[in-house]
């Protein structure tokens, strides 16, 4: 009885068993529209506070204290609450669990894109725009069929970074607290870290927080993706393209799988009624087709289950030699 409770508040499993257990449930629910999910609170209170705080003067502070404190206090609220259940190990599992299940996105980013793709293929044009415009930040009313492709196989690459393997990275570092305070730094800069008049200094703060969180995780998506596809071309992407944005972080995904597909992202689009020009990332002109979705998402699965593996791996070491 002590051994089996011993192995049952052994740290490793604790994280390994929550791990795996929201991984499979991202797979079997993906983000169900009518269950509450915690990014969508998240999204409440930013939106309260920005309402209230970025007005009148010190905006830029105000956004530095809010965005501070959300992501602060989140991280301790669990850190916290986690100490105190691990007492009880069923609760800990099942609420860790849940947290890594409502931390990843993989399969919601995979089946968003995947309704655009059905829409263009069986509803028209229309419909595909508007379906795309739920998933990405430009102007959708005016693409054309190829450009719609582009954007979804784009977002594909640039959200498996930020929406499934630096929660992931983070789990690794700090369990479920550091998760999900990476999902409200996330959030944040999803929010106002914009570069429009209402946003440059309210949203200064989370913009920089979110370059910094996601440094390592968008490299080592984008080092994945080659190991993965053994693709000679994607590695000399990354390198060649992986600085052309202006994000430190987004192009590095892009590139691997521009790389890999043998065509070219990026390049002019319209944000907010504005024309920006956005850098090429690639040379090669392609016609995308529903093989190239599929095997994006196929390859996002892949690069998801790799980095689970390796966190696996990870606990496994650290146990035993440290």
């Amino acid at each position: 009885m002590v051994n089996t409770y011993s192995r049952i508040m052994d740290t490793e499993f604790l994280l390994i068993v929550p791990l795996l257990t929201g991984f499979a449930l991202d797979c079997l629910l993906g983000d169900p529209r009518w269950m509450p999910h915690p990014v969508r609170a998240f999204g409440a209170v930013i939106a309260f506070l920005e309402k209230q705080l970025n007005r009148g003067s010190y905006r830029k502070l105000k956004g530095i204290l809010s965005s501070a404190l959300l992501v602060f206090g989140i991280w301790a609220l669990l850190f916290f609450l986690f100490q105190k259940i691990e007492k009880w190990p069923g609760i800990y599992l099942v609420l860790a669990s849940l947290a890594v299940f409502f931390g990843l996105a993989n399969r919601s980013l995979i089946s968003e894109s995947y309704r655009v793709m059905q829409a263009l293929r069986k509803e028209g044009i229309a419909t595909a725009r508007k379906q795309l415009s739920y998933i990405v930040g430009r102007d959708t009313a005016q693409l054309n069929e190829q450009q719609i492709r582009t954007a979804v196989l784009e977002t594909m690459a640039e959200n498996l970074s930020d929406g499934v393997i630096g929660p992931l990275f983070y789990f690794a570092l700090g369990g479920v607290p550091l998760m999900i305070a990476y999902k409200m730094a996330s959030t944040l800069d999803s929010m106002i870290a914009y570069k429009n008049e209402r946003f440059k200094q309210y949203g200064w703060f989370a913009a920089r927080l979110d370059d910094l969180l996601n440094l390592i995780p968008a490299r080592l998506t984008a080092l994945l993706m080659v190991l993965l596809t053994f693709s000679w071309n994607a590695a000399v992407h990354v390198v060649k393209y992986g600085r052309s944005h202006s994000s430190p972080n987004s192009a590095y995904p892009e590139a691997a799988l521009a790389g890999w597909l043998r065509c070219r992202f990026g390049g002019p689009n319209i944000y907010h009624g504005k024309l920006v020009d956005k850098p090429y990332i690639g040379h090669h002109i392609k016609q995308f087709s529903d093989r190239d979705f599929y095997k994006t998402a196929a390859l996002n699965t892949a690069t998801t289950c790799l980095t689970i593996a390796l966190i696996i791996l990870f606990f496994y070491f650290r146990k035993n030699l440290f």
